[in-house]
């Protein structure tokens, strides 16, 4: 929403940090103190671990908190605590559970509707709870059940409102949790919170289960809409806020980096620039990341630092490939001038993916970001369309941070004409360098070439290409054929000074 400029003569309420990682940048710096907040999923979804984070970040700051169960007992809460590495102490915890005693037929109600006894009962504990106590933070576990005391939902409402109502006055932050097993959704507490945050779960056919965090609403805050991924780990819950890449421009000096390798210099009209992204895209073998790699060690000789993300292939099959072809990792890897994260795009949500890439740059200060491959990158997300839009934001982003970013995409099939890839991001690319296999005198052999550079000129030549146990070699223009993208040339045999 917009900002909002109240008069001068009112109290601003400081922001409340809610004490878990990334959501206080979702909420545009925390929870405006004083208020009553609404925090709805289903059942699984963490609602109970940031209710505990909560209330756990204000024991760490000294403040007196409280944790009213209506579903949970004080000892499934302890083994909760106990799960994540946490210490409880600082926390008073108020159980608010039907006593055994209730299941007698002698303690049945009979002259009085059971709603009508047990949540006045239970209103007056919780208040006189909080009257003792003088908490700052309070956690309401779950409204289903107070629901359910209510009796109807006008009955609910009007609790509800009183219970905002008695805590308005008494400096308290108040997080009501809501586990949505109501039959209907109702949309009353919505209304009458301060802010809404919804959990939600989608179960993929294969893979781990991907969580998402919604801000519904915030009244007189500016917050980030849409999804933000979240995880759910020991230790509590993550947040990886929506990368918007507008908010982190920044002045950028246009410097060459050079790749180490004369010929594919010459190639690429002198190196890549910092601040630009290029696409290697070929069928596999062709030697993608091979020459993608030649770039991070060239970054890594210069004792700067260059990130990898592998998809497709283990750090161990890295490693010994490289060294099959002359180009040692061991060395960079000790220092940490190369970093390399192996991706299980089952396991990993795209939004925790953006989140790790961003860390590498502003964190570990990589130059130089290699992702490897697309097609991988592709796997971990529910549909290509948002892939690109992501795609689209992360390349904006390493782009204004002066990261030279080399991306991996594989053509489907081996040779020929009409091959094509599982994502097309050759046009969100600044540089394309296409790898083709072609047949030569019954040899298979490979090509190589530069489709496209923005901002620059390149060699429009198509080089022959090879890999050896001493690296890689680019040749001569290949002047004596034509079709050698076609994956059958022919040769030209009027060609002056040219011989097949």
């Amino acid at each position: 929403m917009s900002d909002l400029t109240p008069p001068s003569n009112d109290r601003i309420d400081p922001l409340v940090q809610i004490g878990v990682p990334g959501l206080d940048d979702v909420l545009g710096g925390g929870l405006t103190s004083n208020r009553l907040y609404l925090l709805e999923g289903a059942p699984g979804a963490g609602k109970t671990t940031i209710a505990m984070q909560f209330l756990l970040e204000g024991a760490r700051r000294g403040e007196p908190v409280l944790y009213v169960t209506l579903s949970e007992t004080a000892h499934e809460l302890a083994g909760v605590s106990r799960s994540h590495g946490w210490n409880l102490a600082g926390v008073h915890i108020r159980e608010m559970l039907p006593n055994q005693d209730t299941l007698e037929p002698d303690e049945q109600y009979t002259m009085f509707h059971p709603s009508e006894v047990e949540l006045s009962e239970t209103t007056l504990k919780i208040l006189a709870d909080v009257d003792r106590l003088r908490p700052q933070r309070v956690v309401f576990d779950s409204l289903s059940e107070l629901r359910l005391l209510a009796g109807n939902s006008l009955r609910y409402r009007r609790q509800i409102l009183a219970l905002k109502q008695f805590f308005a006055g008494r400096n308290c932050t108040v997080l009501l949790l809501d586990d949505m097993t109501a039959m209907e959704h109702d949309l009353q507490v919505q209304s009458i919170s301060h802010a809404v945050i919804r959990l939600d779960q989608q179960h993929a056919d294969y893979g781990a289960t991907r969580r998402r965090l919604l801000v519904t609403k915030y009244r007189g805050q500016n917050f980030r809409t849409g999804y933000h991924d979240y995880k759910i780990m020991r230790g509590g819950l993550q947040v990886f806020p929506r990368l918007v890449a507008a908010e982190h421009a920044m002045p950028l000096e246009q410097v060459r980096m050079p790749s180490g390798l004369p010929a594919l210099d010459t190639l690429l009209g002198g190196g890549l620039e910092r601040g630009t992204s290029t696409l290697f895209v070929g069928a596999p073998g062709t030697g993608k990341s091979t020459l993608a790699m030649q770039f991070a060690l060239a970054a890594a000789r210069r004792g700067e630092r260059a990130s990898l993300f592998i998809f497709d292939e283990s750090i161990y099959t890295l490693r010994t490939r490289c060294a099959g072809m002359g180009m040692d990792l061991g060395p960079y890897l000790d220092q940490g001038l190369i970093r390399v994260r192996q991706v299980d795009p089952a396991e990993l949500s795209p939004g925790e993916f953006v989140h790790l890439v961003r860390e590498a740059v502003t964190v570990h200060d990589s130059k130089v970001l290699l992702i490897d491959s697309l097609n991988g990158y592709l796997n971990a997300m529910p549909d290509e369309r948002f892939l690109i839009v992501q795609l689209h934001e992360l390349l904006t982003f390493l782009g204004q941070h002066g990261v030279a970013t080399l991306m991996i995409g594989a053509h489907q099939g081996l040779i020929g004409a009409n091959m094509t890839s599982a994502v097309d991001a050759s046009y969100l690319a600044d540089a394309v360098v296409l790898l083709r296999y072609f047949e030569l005198a019954g040899e298979v052999r490979q090509a190589i070439s530069v489709v496209k550079k923005r901002g620059g000129q390149h060699e429009r030549t198509i080089r022959d290409f090879s890999m050896s146990e001493t690296g890689i070699r680019i040749g001569d223009p290949l002047r004596n054929f034509r079709g050698i993208l076609t994956g059958v040339p022919v040769p030209i045999e009027s060609a002056p000074g040219m011989s097949p």
